[in-house]
């Protein structure tokens, strides 16, 4: 059975997600921004929160992991190479280790580029890959401790999963990331519209996140630096696919 998945945006722009596994009724949360409008979403669901599951160590996906684990006593797992600068874990995972929720298993893979040690949680059964800052609504996040092959390399990961995945990634950013993947892509139909959904979505204050994979490969440029015309369009047409990535990237840290 899939997991029933819940979007809670926190602070400004942040989303976490509260995953139930219908079959157990076990409850876990990726990333922690803040404790009170999880708190809120669990007991308006009347859900206790057996599991939290970090990406990485950033204060805006953690800082309330601890207030969660105070009032539920719910373990927490998350990156061993992270380790040292999260929460305590009661369980440290690395790329080729699983995470069960009740009955539904995660893969859990390393996405590092924005942070060195940053992981993603794939669950197969359910189509969803829980990506924070790595893959994000046609973007990425910044290389604040990764390079640009490092987060090419993760990127690999997220093209070879089905179309049919869904991406619940970290941040409401889409907007802005629309108006820079026009400038690398004018005339991508796809992308043209999918823009027009998003300023849409954003003039009703609805949520773009999650968004589908299908979409991501088929408008997100940093999904595409692989494709001839993306290399083109940045004036690198012989160029490796790791090299256009950080062309894109770098363009995009000044846009």
């Amino acid at each position: 059975m899939a997991l029933d998945i819940q979007t809670v945006p926190c602070l400004s722009d942040n989303y976490a997600y509260i995953l139930r596994d219908a079959a157990t009724g076990t409850v876990a949360i990726v990333d922690v921004p803040e404790a009170a409008p999880l708190i809120a979403a669990l007991d308006a669901r009347g859900l206790d929160l057996d599991m939290i599951l970090l990406t990485h160590h950033h204060d805006d996906h953690i800082q309330g992991v601890e207030e969660l684990r105070s009032k539920y006593g719910c373990k927490v797992i998350g990156g061993k190479a992270d380790a040292h600068r999260l929460p305590t874990l009661d369980q440290a995972v690395e790329e080729g280790d699983t995470v069960t929720v009740g009955e539904s298993e995660g893969h859990v893979l390393d996405v590092s580029g924005h942070t060195v040690g940053h992981i993603a949680f794939h669950f197969p059964d359910s189509d969803a890959v829980f990506s924070a800052d790595s893959l994000m609504a046609l973007g990425c996040g910044r290389l604040f401790e990764g390079d640009g092959p490092m987060m090419w390399a993760s990127m690999q990961k997220f093209l070879n999963m089905p179309d049919s995945t869904i991406v619940y990634s970290g941040h409401e950013y889409t907007q802005s990331n629309a108006k820079f993947a026009l400038s690398i892509e004018a005339d991508n139909h796809d992308l043209i519209a999918r823009a027009a959904r998003i300023d849409e979505a954003r003039q009703r204050n609805m949520p773009t996140v999650p968004s589908s994979l299908a979409e991501e490969k088929a408008t997100n440029p940093f999904l595409r630096a692989h494709i001839a015309s993306v290399k083109s369009a940045v004036g690198m047409p012989d160029a490796t696919d790791a090299e256009v990535f950080t062309e894109v990237r770098n363009r995009k840290d000044n846009f």
